[in-house]
């Protein structure tokens, strides 16, 4: 059994809706590809954090970030965000 195929979690946040993150994807193996293939094709930042994957793996998709990871999931819009700063400057 391999214990190094990748996995993939896709977060969505729609402020006007939810209050909270949700798990809108998630996947292991040629799945995980699939959305991180899905994720550039759409021009959709990407984030590797390992422990942060282990963490929402443990959530069904459609669920909400629970408030214990609120912190976690935080710092990942805030990459996110720079991330999109930086390509607007660069268009």
């Amino acid at each position: 059994m391999n214990h190094n195929r990748k996995k993939a979690i896709a977060l969505s946040y729609d402020q006007e809706k939810a209050d909270a993150p949700k798990v809108s994807a998630t996947g292991k193996g040629l799945i995980a590809e699939n959305i991180i293939k899905k994720a550039k094709e759409n021009h959709i930042p990407i984030m590797e954090d390992r422990n942060m994957v282990e963490l929402l793996s443990k959530l069904d998709i459609n669920e909400k970030v629970p408030e214990e990871l609120y912190q976690a999931v935080a710092e990942v819009f805030a990459f996110i965000y720079r991330t999109d700063q930086k390509m607007d400057q660069n268009k």
